[in-house]
């Protein structure tokens, strides 16, 4: 059901003030139903950002909280409300209900100490329990001693000693939601305190959901799961539903039902295809064409503009480095995806990000928990040989994640812009002294950027030559299709820029490392990479494509640590 209205409002995340504004909203009350009918003791559900988590969890605060009792109204109209059962126990359970979404800090000591604040604040909003007589004055002098601080010691034990007293003075047991439980997780990794945070929270989580005997039912939200070894060890108790489970499935997003029903309310109906192409392609369990909500709305509030909604309003920091650092494969695996291609891995659902690095599985298992890829078809475990991972083939959700990592690879070359632009434009002019001039200033610059932690004089220079490549493919967008060490005649070329327009230029670049043992000179390198482009007769794809053999220019880049000579081989 939808119930729409004139105010689309954007930005607002409390079930409440989304009923009482009358603002647009898609009935999700099922989720209420769907989840405690499970029984399950703690859930975990993992959805992209911007997916209707928080508002999700807000419902259900709103729903059970005893301080709602009495508020069937936010409710009346929606499915849930059709439940005798279900009206029976809204506003009847003490709830405890925080977020660690804000939680993004660069060190331990700051995560911890906002994490212990976060805390403090659910002590001092239940002052009301010092003036209950349900709890003994040693209790109440652990109430007082929480709202004023706590060590750290104190603070992992904090929401079991709230839950208790909140079950004694309500004589129910309670519900403990946890929202964006990973946030914190996310920045110990880039900032480098992922093994002191996992401790902390390692024994917080036991605390609060496995040794809590007051604890009557756990939801927690977040993008990824953890590792069950790094902070679930102990929670043999949780039911964990990621993107590939079928439950809950249409809780989170929209469906295309839902989504083409309101472009025809808003007087959009004539978008449904663009629509589709921009912010459709989530997969949840076996329910295909999710929608992304965030951009949704956006674009119902600005009357159908396309913009990268849902892309803009993370700095993706995290997919960000782990793309820029990571190895030839990654890159030559994005640079797949970014044409448009599909790639296939094996996924691991469960993401250990102290592993991440160059581990090619964890890095796209992350961006597919993340929303930024979707399965086409995977392998059934019953189908493949004992030890061996389903493979998946992945390919970029939809057009606005497309457009949001094109943005980011050109982001990657903002402090060089000019002197990129420029060798382009050499390039495209065939002059080859401002080629060197300008390439050598984009190498300096660049190269250990894309080979972080490696020293840059003794390392190969294939990150930084694929994430020169990934830039190629951003600048010229459109104009041209940029591929790499792709098959061609009898050999691999590493980079070929084939025009869109056949009347114009073709451009085949290849790439050498400077051997000493067997080339004097950097001027001999080049002579040979130019030599290996006729041998291997890399135009003959662009010649049976359309493209003139003058038209073919062909440059051999042979490197040296950071320094670059480029040759011109046109005949």
């Amino acid at each position: 059901m939808i119930i729409m209205a004139r105010n689309v409002a954007i930005g607002i995340q409390n079930f409440e003030e989304i009923i009482k504004g009358n603002c647009f909203y898609i009935d999700k009350t099922n989720f209420i139903k769907e989840w405690w009918d499970s029984k399950d003791s703690v859930t975990l559900i993992t959805r992209p950002r911007r997916f209707g988590k928080t508002l999700n969890m807000s419902m259900i605060e709103q729903f059970f909280s005893a301080n709602y009792a009495e508020r069937g109204d936010l409710f009346e109209r929606f499915s849930i409300w059709e439940y005798e059962e279900y009206r029976q126990i809204q506003g009847t359970y003490p709830v405890i209900s925080l977020s660690f979404a804000n939680i993004k800090e660069d060190s331990f000591s700051t995560t911890k100490e906002k994490i212990c604040r976060l805390i403090q604040t659910l002590f001092m909003d239940c002052e009301y329990l010092l003036d209950s007589e349900a709890l003994s004055s040693d209790e109440k002098e652990i109430m007082i001693r929480m709202k004023k601080g706590m060590n750290d010691a104190e603070a992992t034990l904090a929401l079991h000693y709230l839950s208790k007293f909140l079950n004694k003075h309500h004589g129910k047991k309670v519900i403990i939601l946890l929202d964006e439980y990973d946030t914190p997780m996310q920045e110990a990794y880039v900032n480098g305190y992922w093994d002191e945070l996992v401790s902390f929270t390692r024994s917080l989580f036991n605390s609060t959901f496995k040794t809590n005997p007051y604890l009557e039912r756990g939801l927690m939200t977040g993008i990824t799961r953890v590792s069950k070894e790094s902070i679930f060890s102990d929670l043999n108790n949780l039911k964990v539903v990621t993107t590939t489970s079928d439950e809950y499935a249409t809780s989170f997003g929209f469906t295309e039902e839902e989504v083409f029903a309101a472009l025809d309310e808003c007087g959009l109906g004539d978008h449904k295809n663009g629509v589709k192409a921009w912010y459709d392609g989530f997969i949840f369990g076996k329910h295909s064409d999710i929608y992304n909500p965030w951009s949704v709305l956006n674009f119902l509030d600005t009357n159908g503009a396309y913009d990268t909604y849902w892309a803009n309003t993370s700095g993706n920091r995290l997919v960000g480095k782990l793309l820029q650092e990571g190895n030839k494969r990654i890159k030559l695996s994005f640079e797949a995806l970014l044409n448009g291609e599909i790639i296939s891995s094996p996924i691991e659902e469960q993401i250990v990000y102290n592993q991440l690095g160059d581990n090619e599985m964890a890095v796209w298992s992350l961006l597919l928990a993340s929303g930024y890829l979707k399965v086409i078809e995977y392998e059934k475990l019953n189908e493949i040989p004992i030890g061996r991972k389903p493979n998946y083939k992945l390919m970029l959700t939809n057009g606005e994640v497309r457009r949001m990592f094109y943005s980011m690879v050109h982001d990657w070359f903002m402090e060089t812009e000019s002197d990129y632009n420029d060798f382009v434009l050499a390039m495209f002019c065939n002059d080859i002294e401002e080629m060197n001039a300008y390439m050598n200033k984009v190498t300096r610059a660049m190269f250990s950027y894309f080979d972080t932690g490696r020293n840059a004089e003794e390392a190969e220079p294939e990150r930084f030559y694929h994430g020169f490549v990934l830039g190629l493919m951003a600048e010229l967008s459109g104009e041209y299709v940029v591929t790499s060490n792709r098959e061609s005649g009898f050999g691999r070329y590493d980079v070929m820029l084939e025009p869109c327009d056949k009347s114009k230029k073709a451009y085949i670049l290849e790439f050498k490392v400077h051997k000493p043992k067997r080339e004097k000179t950097m001027e001999e390198t080049v002579e040979n990479a130019l030599k290996q482009i006729e041998e291997k007769q890399y135009e003959a794809n662009l010649i049976v494509r359309g493209i003139p053999k003058e038209n073919i220019f062909k440059y051999g880049f042979a490197f040296k640590g950071k320094e670059v000579l480029i040759g011109n081989g046109m005949e």
